[in-house]
């Protein structure tokens, strides 16, 4: 059974940081592209990061490009997002996500998701 399992959300000031952790079962993550979706309420999800198998490729939405960094450790079976300069229009659910079609993924069409963390960023 696939599982993943996020964590790290919470509430914080808009300028702060917060870095997101999503555990992977074992099966999948050492052959799965990793994403971050989020989805802010009453809105679309919408693609935040994702990162290779291996490691070695990241993409990143304009909305978060240099101020997120997703990053993996495969020792840990864990995926990470590190986001600064919190805005409050990042407020969103945050999900990650696996696919093992293809190497790197940019957008919500995953085929593995975890339930999510809530980020809130007060203005």
């Amino acid at each position: 059974q696939v599982q993943l399992v996020e964590s790290g959300g919470g509430l914080v000031q808009a300028g702060g940081s917060l870095r997101l952790s999503c555990a992977a079962s074992g099966r999948i993550f050492s052959n799965s592209a990793m994403g971050w979706i989020r989805q802010a309420l009453g809105q679309e999800r919408e693609f935040v990061a994702g990162i290779s198998w291996s490691g070695d490729i990241t993409r990143y939405a304009d909305s978060v490009k240099g101020r997120a960094t997703i990053s993996r450790d495969s020792a840990k079976n864990t995926v990470y997002l590190q986001m600064n300069s919190l805005k409050p229009e990042d407020t969103a659910v945050y999900y990650c996500a696996a696919d093992t079609r293809f190497r790197v993924v940019v957008s919500v069409d995953m085929e593995y998701w975890g339930k999510g963390t809530l980020v809130i960023v007060s203005s």
